[in-house]
């Protein structure tokens, strides 16, 4: 079983407001007691793993720990979804609109932070969307956003119907965030 967590901050370093270094952001996870953070991109991405001490059953989600830590840190307000890495694994493998002629910064992933949010996003993927799609899966919901999420219909209505109990990734950064919980090998 893997102890990666991926903590995924919605909002951050979006225009000027909420500004978050990665190398504070590591920090903060660090001074939690994670061991083996990582950052991705400039969007608010962590990868770590649990202390070894701590028994990987009854370990709950490190979101609000990260979330509280953030505030006191940098006095920064995100709200943080985390996720394992076997959860991630789920998502990238169940997702319907994965296909290799699709442009994956246009494809994206929206994940939530209670599994409620899903029959909310059920009822949305039954609209018609047009040339956009939205699919909910078993742990997430998934959206073909091909004039790019900015401009989307669906981007918009999903953000709106969720809030900020959504956060969204383009599945090139879900590909990276799961090769990042892949143990590597020493030379």
């Amino acid at each position: 079983m893997s102890d990666y967590w991926i903590a995924l901050l919605r909002g951050i370093n979006v225009g000027t407001a909420k500004r978050v270094a990665m190398s504070d952001l590591r920090a903060i996870v660090e001074g939690l007691g994670y061991r083996d953070v990582a950052t991705l991109l400039n969007s608010g991405n962590v990868v770590f793993r649990h202390p070894a001490n701590i028994n990987l059953r009854s370990k709950a989600s490190p979101a609000r720990a990260i979330q509280e830590a953030l505030v006191t840190r940098v006095g920064v307000s995100s709200n943080v979804i985390a996720i394992t890495a076997p959860a991630l694994d789920a998502i990238v493998r169940d997702n319907p609109l994965a296909r290799p002629s699709r442009d994956p910064a246009k494809l994206l992933v929206a994940l939530v932070r209670d599994a409620g949010a899903l029959g909310q996003l059920a009822t949305l993927a039954k609209r018609d969307w047009g040339a956009e799609i939205l699919r909910c899966g078993r742990a997430a919901g998934y959206l073909w956003c091909p004039d790019g999420s900015v401009a989307g219909e669906v981007f918009t209505a999903v953000n709106k119907t969720l809030g900020d109990g959504v956060t969204t990734r383009n599945w090139s950064t879900m590909l990276k965030l799961q090769a990042l919980t892949r143990p590597t090998t020493k030379d």
